[in-house]
């Protein structure tokens, strides 16, 4: 736990008592501060009040006397309208904050020289956190992962000197963060999502910037418009700007070239690392992934052998891309995290062969935008309540069957694969939906298909269990 001493003996308010809003108000007690806890969910007030944090409507309090509201990253800030904490809260002159701006507070108080990643994006967020914890880990540095992804941020180790922190960032958090000061901040991309708590896409991109506007240096992906002019608008105000892509040679920043991953500088490239061979890193968004993971390993000082290293001893992350299994040229996939078409694509264009399993409970626009992928398809497996419209969607463009469950479309997946004459053929899940229909989370549906794949007579696992 990081004790959040800067609040010490001071009355702040906290609303939501989520994981994150629990973690908050454990840190900001053991720091000494007087916090008051309230959550619009009874049950969540009672949880905490029995671990003995305080709670109190803040309807009720005296806000003359807060120092802070630390407001949880799922809580309205601005749209669709403010929440009423934080409207109490600006009518009282008070600052509203989040975990994610205590955490920026502590470590400039007791150990700004802590060398601190910071990852924001539309996509690919999580693989890149996870990607750049692995390398530093395996470069044997004492490193920290945490905010949007697992652990609490405020629930890590306390800074120090040597300790790495690599932390995924949501919008929202962010947005609840305005002294964030990374020593190496990532931008990926930018597509429209949240704007029904962020108003415009521009808002939304406003956001997203600020993580990279204050980093000592500033990582940004240039494959789409409002990046680019991110980038260029940092680069006009002194920053230090490292530009990644993964479609185009650029002048001067890292690219791919195929499975090399590039270095250039006033136009002259050299290699810097290989993502050849590594399964768990396959595709042009995982070439992106790796592009900032390594500018941003790179900038906290570890030498291109210690990160070679690290990318090829990348297990990848569960859910996404995951490979669970092999039996002879067949590969098994766990992509469940896959929840809309959007999610599915970068699966389905990883592969040249592949047995396709789709469906669950739909998005609106089904799969009609992965027409582009279906040449690469041999056979979808169709499951959940999604099946029917899928198989319209598909029509004679795919052959497919209604396998109805995740566990005859494994079977009939893999005994079919195992036929087919291609030096590799890959039994895929990339639902392109939710998975309520059949499932709790998009986790028990991932964990079910490597259970069920694991099982399957003459299939080496690959991986962990996760």
């Amino acid at each position: 736990m990081i004790p959040v001493r800067s609040f010490a003996g001071r009355k702040v308010a906290l609303f939501g008592l989520g994981g994150s809003g629990m973690a908050t108000a454990r840190a900001l007690a053991a720091g000494g501060a007087q916090v008051v806890a309230f959550d619009d969910n009874p049950d969540s007030v009672k949880k905490a009040a029995a671990e003995g944090i305080a709670t109190g409507d803040l309807h009720g309090i005296d806000w003359s006397g807060v120092a802070s509201l630390v407001l949880s990253p799922g809580v309205p800030l601005t749209h669709p309208k403010p929440h009423w904490s934080v409207d109490l809260a600006r009518a009282a002159n008070v600052e509203v904050i989040g975990d994610i701006e205590l955490f920026a507070r502590e470590r400039r108080a007791s150990a700004p020289e802590a060398p601190l990643i910071a990852i924001t994006g539309t996509n690919g967020k999580s693989t890149t956190t996870a990607l750049i914890a692995h390398i530093l880990s395996a470069a044997g540095r004492d490193t920290q992962m945490g905010g949007n992804i697992g652990r609490a941020i405020l629930s890590l180790e306390p800074p120090a000197r040597n300790r790495f922190y690599v932390v995924e960032c949501s919008s929202y958090q962010i947005d609840l963060a305005p002294s964030l000061d990374p020593t190496a901040g990532i931008l990926l991309n930018l597509t429209p999502d949240h704007i029904d708590r962020h108003g415009t896409m521009q808002h939304y991109a406003d956001v997203k910037a600020r993580l990279v506007e204050a980093s000592r240096t500033a990582i940004v992906g240039v494959d789409d418009a409002f990046c680019a002019g991110i980038a260029e608008r940092l680069e006009r105000t002194g920053r230090d700007v490292v530009r990644i892509s993964k479609r185009l040679a650029i002048p001067d920043g890292l690219y791919a070239d195929g499975e090399r991953l590039m270095m250039a500088e006033r136009g002259r490239a050299r290699p810097v690392a290989s993502l050849a061979g590594i399964g768990s890193l396959r595709g042009q968004h995982n070439a992106q992934n790796a592009l900032a993971a390594v500018a941003a390993c790179l900038a906290v000082g570890l030498g291109e052998a210690e990160i070679q290293a690290g990318l090829a001893s990348f297990p990848g992350l569960a859910h996404r891309m995951e490979r669970v299994g092999q039996k002879g040229r067949v590969l098994f996939v766990n992509d469940s995290k896959a929840t809309n078409a959007d999610a599915a694509a970068p699966a389905l264009s990883s592969f040249s062969r592949i047995y396709w399993i789709a469906g669950g409970l739909p998005k609106e626009g089904g799969i009609a935008s992965l027409a582009g992928h279906f040449p690469s398809i041999a056979k979808a497996y169709l499951i959940g309540e999604a099946a029917p419209a899928f198989a319209a969607t598909l029509g004679e463009a795919v052959p497919y069957e209604i396998a109805g469950t995740l566990q005859a479309a494994v079977e009939h997946a893999a005994r079919d694969a195992s036929s087919d004459p291609a030096d590799e053929s890959v039994v895929l899940l990339s639902p392109a939906c939710a998975s309520f229909d059949q499932f709790r989370n998009f986790e028990v549906r991932g964990d079910t298909f490597r259970t069920a794949v694991r099982q399957l007579d003459g299939v080496t696992p690959i991986g962990g269990t996760h």
